[in-house]
């Protein structure tokens, strides 16, 4: 008793492809481009304002603040003492633009040296501390 339908035993391999979904697939992408590129091509037309662009030629300086081991503290290779760090640093601060402080400190000094010129810099108003390592080897 045989189901399904006529079948030969043929052993004949069946070589058309059925195009019927490879039609359907290409009519939607043809909808779909002919829906799009009218979106994309569509513009208002303006006409824009004119600028030059030219970049602020003000570069901040930088100020070299070194701590050594002894918490003495180092403006650009000059000592100075807490007072002239005070007055140098809201001039600094006061300054436009404002400089970059780098902050170097000795590896064996005591950190409350260190910590007291960041709360120095930070209380004069400057905005830009960074630490300047060494890289470990």
């Amino acid at each position: 008793m045989a189901f399904g339908g006529d079948f030969d035993n043929n052993d004949e391999v069946m070589s058309e492809i059925n195009m019927t979904p490879l039609v359907d697939v290409m009519l939607v992408l043809l909808i779909i481009f002919i829906i799009t590129v009218p979106v994309l091509t569509h513009s208002v037309e303006i006409e824009l304002p004119r600028a030059s662009n030219v970049p602020n030629e003000l570069k901040p300086t930088t100020v070299q603040l070194a701590v050594d081991a002894a918490g003495e503290v180092f403006w650009n290779e000059t000592k100075v003492t807490p007072a002239e760090l005070a007055a140098k640093l809201s001039a600094a601060a006061a300054a436009s633009p404002q400089p970059e402080i780098h902050l170097r400190g000795d590896r064996t000094v005591p950190y409350e040296h260190v910590v007291k010129t960041m709360a120095a810099v930070q209380s004069a108003g400057i905005l830009k501390l960074g630490f300047v390592t060494e890289p470990a080897s």
